[in-house]
């Protein structure tokens, strides 16, 4: 990349807009409705202000954790994204790459336009992300594929039970390219092909895909199912979170999915506290959406998270150079936490979690 190598994931997102068809640049980067929460996210993110501490004796800090059963060079796994040779040919392999060398968890989405099998043999630490399909026989097949395959965790994604309305994706008249396919899923992705003036052949497809009325007792049923560590994705209020972990799940992400949802929904970061607070240490706490560079991921941690699902700056880079540019903004966003908990007094991601935070 030369000259124009990123210095930062805002440097990378600018290059992935300059060579990604403008479709998919609006498909990736995009939100729902009048992009109100899509904004919000990154407002909200950027009104917490730490309150670094002093003479803490710090030469170095270390980022290491553990998230879930899964020991991370950083608190941050890559969040599940779909269809992601998209972005580039190598798609999803060449991510869980860039993960396996950065040493976080690599989520793999029901959506992946590579088989889970395929993905997992990279070699990355593999989870797996579930949309509830409508017919409960796919749903077993695919929580059994994932058993199969040797995925660490279960991560279930409960807030589409109809796509959010993307309007840039209505106004480019979006569907996938005849290569890219749902790799994972019998009908290859169906509708999601069939281009129609006005229309998102996406939303077609997940209309004839997704289960819309999934319910708790569907939880509880894949609770009963897997011994697998479960996650429920898309939480932002705290009587989900405390129903959830009443559902013995042991994780739940604080996400409104990337502001692609709920248009109007709360930013996630601003809903962490009192999630955290609600469940009370009975299960891990992670944050999604809009974390854009180390300082997020400081931020998240002082804010009660024991980690981060970080998607599109992954994409973006993927976009740019593949495995290689996927793995350049892994390598920058380990970098700038490093630095931050240093210039923090932070010796460890304990000492990050005992950071004090005020509104800036």
């Amino acid at each position: 990349m030369g000259e124009t190598a990123p210095l930062c994931l805002a440097d990378m997102a600018r290059l992935a807009e300059a060579v990604l068809p403008p479709e998919v640049w609006d498909y990736a980067s995009g939100g729902s409705g009048t992009e109100t929460t899509l904004a919000a996210n990154r407002t909200a993110l950027d009104a917490v202000a730490l309150l670094p501490r002093v003479l803490a004796g710090v030469e170095e800090a270390s980022t290491a954790g553990r998230l879930l059963a899964t020991d991370a060079a950083m608190p941050v796994a890559v969040a599940p994204m779909a269809y992601q040779r998209m972005l580039h040919p190598d798609g999803e392999p060449a991510a869980a790459e860039a993960a396996r060398l950065a040493r976080v968890p690599y989520v793999v989405s029901t959506l992946s336009s590579v088989t889970l099998e395929e993905i997992a043999k990279v070699g990355a630490d593999t989870w797996f992300q579930l949309y509830w399909l409508r017919e409960r026989y796919a749903v077993e097949s695919l929580v059994a594929r994932a058993e199969d395959a040797g995925c660490q965790a279960l991560m279930v994604t409960v807030d589409v039970p109809i796509m959010g309305r993307r309007l840039r994706d209505l106004r480019n008249s979006f569907s996938l390219p005849a290569d890219v396919v749902a790799a994972n899923l019998d009908d290859g992705a169906g509708r999601a092909h069939d281009r129609v003036d006005g229309e998102s052949a996406l939303a077609a497809h997940t209309v004839a895909a997704f289960a819309p009325a999934l319910g708790w007792a569907d939880l509880e049923w894949l609770r009963a199912r897997t011994t697998l560590p479960l996650v429920v994705k898309g939480v932002l209020d705290p009587r989900d979170a405390v129903r959830a972990v009443d559902s013995g799940v042991d994780s739940v992400v604080v996400s409104n999915h990337g502001g692609r949802q709920l248009d109007g929904a709360a930013t996630s970061v601003r809903a962490l506290p009192a999630v955290v607070a609600a469940v009370a240490d009975r299960c891990e706490v992670m944050l999604d959406s809009g974390i854009r560079s180390g300082t997020d991921v400081l931020r998240a941690l002082a804010l009660g998270a024991r980690g981060v699902l970080v998607g599109r700056p992954v994409l973006y880079g993927l976009a740019v150079d593949g495995a290689r540019g996927a793995g350049q903004v892994l390598s920058l966003l380990h970098t700038e936490l490093r630095e931050a908990m240093a210039l923090a007094g932070c010796a460890d991601v304990g000492a990050a979690r005992m950071l004090s935070t005020v509104r800036m």
